[in-house]
């Protein structure tokens, strides 16, 4: 009976220690000054994650590692109106971005990634977002935020970004930027962020667009892609779309068979008209890689 109540006891105490585990390193209380909060993000390894929040402050940031393991480096300074907010995480002995570009090319591993970072956003207050991740992974879900500006920048991370509760942006989005060097980057349900602008930018690595939700409102596309992949999900439905692309010898390109070509290096799909009230334009660049447009159906 001992036995059994100790391991009993043991039990009940086990999930105890696991969720004392996860400690609150950072909160930013709002400002009722603050119309607007200006985020940059900073990470070098590791797994990040990012979620909206019904609460108030407007970062809290959680995490599995004890605060003297790593570092960690808030700055929040008010402007005006506006609440600029730095955070920086930095793993000790995890290598620079040019040692990663270099690890990455000649077979060097990465980090497990066990150590993680829970970051929350209120709903209560726009934001411009910029996220640096150089190593690791991050997942991040925007799902009914206020996101004037988005902007994403990863060295060799894989990473997950956009709406999956279905849940749209708050307010119009004026541009959704995602600049890839080694990692990869999937979009997904990017329509749903409302942007006017989108900007892809692709080195060695991949770029996914999820837009196979009917856009709300015209959208401009400019992607570049030097020897990695941009692959572009249109929906299944008749919708107005003009592809422009300058390629070279050395890349592929491969459209929807919705997507006819007009002109060189221009391709549209019978809908467009060029004044329809939700049309897509890609003005796309590519030297050595691939370019793909896929419908939904045949994803």
């Amino acid at each position: 009976m001992r036995t059994i109540f100790t391991w009993a006891v043991m039990g009940l105490a086990f999930p105890l220690v696991l969720k004392a585990q996860v400690k609150k390193l950072i909160s930013v209380d709002d400002h009722p000054q603050c119309n607007t909060i200006n985020l940059q993000l900073r990470a070098n390894a590791g797994t990040c994650f990012i979620k909206p929040t019904h609460n108030q402050e407007v970062v809290c940031m959680y995490s599995n590692q004890n605060p003297d393991a790593f570092a960690h480096r808030l700055i929040k300074e008010i402007n005006g109106k506006v609440c600029d907010v730095k955070i920086a995480i930095e793993e000790p002995g995890q290598q620079g971005f040019g040692q990663t570009i270099s690890s990455q090319l000649f077979g060097s591993e990465k980090p497990a990634g066990q150590n993680y970072w829970k970051v929350y956003l209120t709903q209560q207050k726009p934001y411009r977002l910029v996220l640096h991740y150089a190593l690791g992974e991050a997942n991040i879900d925007l799902s009914g935020l206020a996101i004037e500006n988005f902007r994403l920048f990863s060295g060799s991370s894989d990473i997950q970004v956009g709406y999956p509760t279905g849940v749209e942006n708050q307010v119009p989005m004026d541009t959704f930027c995602v600049k890839v060097e080694l990692g990869s980057v999937k979009v997904n349900n990017l329509c749903l962020s409302r942007a006017r602008h989108v900007i892809a930018d692709v080195g060695f690595g991949n770029i996914t667009l999820d837009m196979s939700n009917k856009p709300m409102n015209p959208l401009n596309v400019r992607g570049s892609v030097g020897a990695g992949n941009l692959i572009v999900i249109l929906p299944n439905e008749s919708l107005p779309v003009l592809v422009k692309v300058k390629d070279s010898w050395m890349c592929n390109v491969k459209m929807t068979p919705s997507l006819r070509k007009i002109s060189e290096g221009t391709f549209a799909t019978p809908s467009y008209t060029g004044s329809a009230p939700n049309a897509m334009v890609f003005d796309l660049d590519v030297s050595m890689g691939n370019i793909v447009f896929k419908e939904k159906s045949r994803n």
